[in-house]
């Protein structure tokens, strides 16, 4: 995978603010403000897509990204395809940019809260009094 492709969609997505690549699985996860925008796979863009944003990207001809689990199995990730026209200039990025942004703070903000493990303190029942 080119370092110079990775560098051109971080360049891409500016208009988000930083963008931060980092590997992961063979490829890239891009990320804007701690949040998981984009991933690099084999030299081409996949934006976060969710169920607002989905058929934006059908109707502009984005596929799915997808990739075959351990067992044969095909797994759908809901990322897709940046559109071609977008890979010329960030100015044209812009809109995909944001929409991927958007679905990523909407993903997070949809996922319960992680509750703290269970202490002993916590789970520990009240010694009884004896009389």
């Amino acid at each position: 995978m080119s370092k110079d492709f990775v560098a051109w969609c971080q360049e891409l997505l500016a208009p988000l603010g930083s963008v931060r690549a980092r590997r992961m699985f063979g490829g890239w996860g891009l990320y804007a403000d701690e949040l998981f925008v984009a991933l690099i796979v084999s030299d081409r863009l996949f934006l976060k897509a969710d169920p607002i944003t989905r058929e934006l990207f059908v109707q502009a001809g984005c596929s799915p990204f997808e990739y075959t689990r351990a067992g044969g199995r095909q797994a759908v990730m809901s990322y897709f395809s940046a559109p071609d026209e977008a890979m010329d200039s960030p100015v044209q990025m812009g809109p995909w940019a944001r929409r991927a942004m958007e679905a990523a703070l909407r993903a997070r903000t949809s996922r319960p809260v992680a509750r703290p493990p269970a202490t002993a303190a916590r789970t520990a029942r009240p010694a009884r009094r004896s009389h």
